[in-house]
């Protein structure tokens, strides 16, 4: 047995010890599960949509290059350098931002979905970089490599935890109790590997896709206040109006200048604006 192969052996059961880790037959475990009241009842036909665009303005920081030649494994699964997700531009479109509503809802209550939200660790990256997630929601987590993967949830309004996940096929169940957004999420054995987790009350988020596109569908007509979320770029705000099966617009943009001044997760910088739109 190579050094390499003692020092993962030994990661894992410090892993399954010391953190509570999954290392055995990857059926896994669901914590912290509640049951949410019944939801008031929204029509289809008078449902309201929120859907907009988030933009790039400016020149972008380079993508960082990930050097995974100690996991060839992983690094034979791309087909070009893998990059850092981070800040992901693509004709002025920006991906991976987490849209969802901040206010608006009242005390409204909204019943957990049955259908799982998947984050797998695939060629050494975390898939999805950014997902959204309601409290009470079951989250799997799974390993698609032939490698120790192992995810470490950095929560602060919910109980974090680190599973060990030392082989493929392998898969684990959360779930989270408490809104927090956002939740950063980090592998201890590649440190390049991260991803954030964002945890709402209700339904009502998204994730930009490549086109930097995003819906949120099936609102309650009302005022609300949608927010943009950035892992580097910061937060943005927009207060936006639906009536009766409209459809508002909220379309944001972030530039050059906030491209190179990060934003702690702890004070997100707030940048609101005012209108709606209907469609």
């Amino acid at each position: 047995m190579s050094n390499r192969d003692s020092i993962r052996l030994a990661f894992v059961a410090v892993l399954a010890i010391g953190c509570g880790g999954d290392a055995g037959d990857g059926a896994g475990e669901t914590e912290g599960q509640q049951t949410e009241a019944a939801a008031p009842a929204v029509d289809p036909a008078v449902a309201a949509t929120i859907s907009g665009t988030v933009t790039f303005t400016g020149t972008g920081p380079e993508a960082t290059p990930i050097d995974m030649s100690e996991e060839p494994v992983c690094a034979d699964k791309h087909s070009e350098p893998p990059t850092s997700p981070a800040v992901k531009v693509s004709d002025g479109n920006l991906a991976n931002v987490f849209v969802f509503v901040s206010e608006g809802l009242g005390d409204m209550t909204f019943p957990a979905s049955s259908e799982a939200v998947v984050i797998d660790q695939d060629g050494c990256l975390y898939h999805p970089h950014v997902l959204g997630i309601q409290t009470g929601q079951n989250l799997t987590i799974r390993n698609s490599d032939a490698v120790l993967h192992n995810i470490n949830t950095r929560s602060t309004d919910n109980r974090p935890f680190n599973i060990s996940q030392p082989q493929a096929g392998m898969e684990s169940t959360r779930s989270f109790n408490t809104a927090e957004v956002m939740i950063p999420v980090g592998c201890d054995v590649h440190g390049w590997m991260s991803a954030f987790i964002g945890v709402t009350a209700h339904p009502y988020h998204a994730v930009t896709a490549d086109d930097g596109t995003f819906t949120i569908e099936g609102l309650p007509p009302g005022e609300y206040v949608i927010e943009a979320w950035h892992e580097t770029l910061g937060a943005q705000t927009m207060s936006v109006t639906v009536g009766e099966a409209e459809t508002g617009t909220a379309d944001f943009t972030y530039d050059e200048n906030a491209a190179y001044a990060p934003v702690p997760m702890t004070e997100p910088l707030i940048v609101s604006h005012g209108g709606h739109g209907a469609g």
